[in-house]
């Protein structure tokens, strides 16, 4: 586990271009629209997994439309890492039930543009609703959640959890587009737990000693969100970190996979692992290299996805470099010569920042998208997409349920049901989920 907290040895150059500035959304597709010479790109991938608990699911969907029919608005739903635990019965609801909430949660009849800017937020509604679904079967297993959305060279990517995506850009670039939320890494985490009213600490065993990582207790779970986990306390969230990048028409690989992978390889060495390789290989070689560096400790899960160029059947392997038998003569000249080549693929592969936001309160992702419906006068939850009446509807900003702020009328909105989920999250009040018959 130490390796996965270890930063990168990379440049300065690299780490200012793991970074970029944000690019707004519209900018970048006017590029594309600008530049006739860019087209879709191929998605190609692979899976390979290794059962310990049987806990692990995965879900691919490469055909998806945002316009049912209309192939020019495609696609592709690749990964949905779901690593269960205390059962499997909330990583088969949430493969199965995810991807619509999700889906219901972006308004229809809008551009690609629109629909991408939209994403983010109809993930964070998506999650939440289908956590309230889940509590509501009255089950206590929990899952992992790691969602990848790839349309067309923009790649977005909601997680709750351990369960990581990393994407390996032409130039050898290893970026992290998701985030672990385990307690023992993640102070903000431990501190917003407590403040919610949870206890964090390590297992107590015979004689006083404590051993193990930190857990949060009730439950002992020893991760900050999930879906499900209603044993534990509504502290455990299933609000996602969210990140949208775009990636330049070079393209780049994928690698998404359970915490049985991410414990035994860093991210660059899962990366390294298998590059040059087709993505039905690469995925069975990450797997192959972590059960060779830690044998099979848990469920190990992974899925391998290429976003590459029309032209170009598989991504190519870093060139290694050589030893220049000159360099002692012409010292120079040869740096001079390494630097222009790093700098010339370095441009090749390019990631832009669109988005990304973590933050696990409720009202802070949750825009004024969804305002009231000024045909029917309802309101449209922004969880749950259900209409209410305003008298029925709590705006997002306001209090507690039993106590509403200010600006009760100002959206977006949240039903009763939804309001009071808010409210568990944020430690305001008890919440037991009301059981379904």
């Amino acid at each position: 586990m130490l390796d996965l907290l270890r930063p990168l040895h990379v440049s300065t150059d690299n780490i200012s271009r793991m970074r970029p500035p944000l690019v707004p959304l519209a900018t970048l597709i006017g590029r594309e629209l600008r530049n006739e010479k860019i087209e879709k790109p191929f998605v190609k991938y692979g899976q390979a997994a290794l059962a310990k608990k049987g806990e692990d699911y995965f879900l691919i969907k490469p055909d998806c439309q945002r316009v049912p029919g209309d192939l020019s608005t495609s696609f592709s739903v690749f990964a949905q890492i779901f690593d269960g635990h205390n059962g499997v019965s909330a990583a088969i609801f949430v493969k199965e039930k995810l991807l619509d909430n999700v889906l219901s949660a972006i308004p229809q009849d809008i551009t690609r543009e629109e629909w991408l800017q939209a994403l983010p937020q109809a993930l964070v509604a998506g999650f939440v609703k289908t956590d309230i679904e889940f509590q509501q079967k009255g089950e206590t297993s929990g899952t992992t959640v790691t969602f990848v959305v790839i349309d067309e060279w923009t790649v977005t990517v909601a997680s709750v959890g351990d369960s990581r995506c990393i994407l390996d850009s032409q130039g050898g670039v290893v970026s992290l587009l998701t985030v672990d939320h385990r307690l023992e890494e993640n102070v903000e985490e431990r501190e917003r737990v407590t403040a919610s009213g949870g206890e964090v600490g390590r297992l107590n065993v015979f004689g006083g000693n404590e051993v193990g990582p930190l857990r949060c207790w009730p439950g002992g779970l020893c991760l900050s969100r999930s879906i499900g986990d209603t044993d534990v306390g509504e502290f455990i969230v299933p609000i996602p970190h969210v990140k949208q990048v775009k990636l330049s028409n070079a393209g780049g690989r994928l690698v998404i996979a359970s915490d049985g992978i991410w414990d035994a390889l860093s991210s660059d060495m899962a990366a390294k692992s298998c590059r040059g390789l087709p993505a039905e290989i690469a995925a069975k070689l990450v797997v192959k290299e972590a059960l060779r560096s830690r044998g099979l400790k848990d469920d190990t899960t992974c899925l391998v996805v290429d976003i590459i160029p029309s032209d170009i059947p598989v991504l190519p392997a870093i060139p290694r470099k050589k030893h220049n038998m000159f360099s002692s003569l012409f010292g120079k000249k040869a740096l001079s010569s390494v630097s222009k080549s790093t700098k010339k693929l370095s441009a090749v592969g390019v990631v832009e920042e669109l988005f990304e936001e973590g933050s696990a309160i409720l009202a802070e992702r949750l825009s004024k998208y969804f305002p009231a419906n000024a045909n029917s006068g309802l309101c449209r939850c922004a969880v749950c997409q259900v209409d209410q009446t305003p008298g029925d509807s709590l705006s997002v900003n306001s209090g507690s349920f039993f106590s509403p702020g200010s600006k009760p009328r100002e959206g977006p909105f949240l039903c009763s049901n939804c309001q009071k989920k808010k409210d568990a999250m944020e430690g305001k009040r008890s919440s037991r989920p009301t059981v379904m018959t």
